[in-house]
């Protein structure tokens, strides 16, 4: 009698140490993608704040562009507006931005005394850093989401997130196939 409930005390110790470990497993999978997503917030409001100064100088060289430039604050407002947590919405608003930027700094090519804008090349250059630093976050984040998503949707652990809670993420992907398409170069 003794020994039986000893096992029985060795077995339920066993099963709820498994349980434990698990569920810290997933704990730690969604602080990671947590985190992640903070370095994207982080580098997109960086980038949010560098696109009035940008505006603002190419305002002054071609003055008659309005259309672009007004097209590139209504997309950084728009991009601000979506709601932290919606990273499909954010996406989705962050990839119009970076298209509508991408305009704006084609107007350079058509002005000489812009391209050669000492505040505006540093603008540029910063915001080209902001862009690659969004893209390494955005690798992170979507590593740490896959991770999370994984433990969420394996056995034994889905038993445990779905008991406690846990729930896929969405990953950060640019939805407009254009972007993904490699650009022409012609020369």
């Amino acid at each position: 009698m003794l020994v039986t409930f000893i096992i029985l005390i060795v077995i339920v110790g066993a099963l709820a140490g498994f349980v434990i470990s698990l569920y810290n497993a997933l704990v730690r999978a969604r602080q990671m993608a947590e985190e992640a997503w903070s370095g994207i917030d982080v580098q997109l409001k960086r980038r949010a704040d560098l696109i009035p100064n940008l505006v603002e100088t190419v305002k002054g060289y071609a003055s008659h562009e309005r259309g672009t430039l007004e097209e590139v604050v209504e997309k950084r407002n728009k991009a601000q507006s979506v709601a932290t947590n919606d990273v499909a919405g954010r996406a989705q608003a962050e990839g119009e931005l970076t298209q509508a930027l991408g305009r704006l700094f084609a107007l350079s090519e058509a002005y000489p005394d812009l391209k050669a804008n000492q505040n505006f090349s540093e603008l540029q250059a910063a915001l080209e850093r902001t862009e690659s630093e969004i893209q390494m976050a955005r690798r992170y984040y979507n590593g740490a989401t896959r991770d999370l998503n994984v433990r969420v949707e394996s056995f034994p652990s889905n038993i445990i997130a779905g008991q406690f809670g846990f729930q896929k993420r969405d990953y950060f992907e640019i939805e407009d196939a254009a972007d993904r398409a490699v650009p022409n170069v012609s020369f």
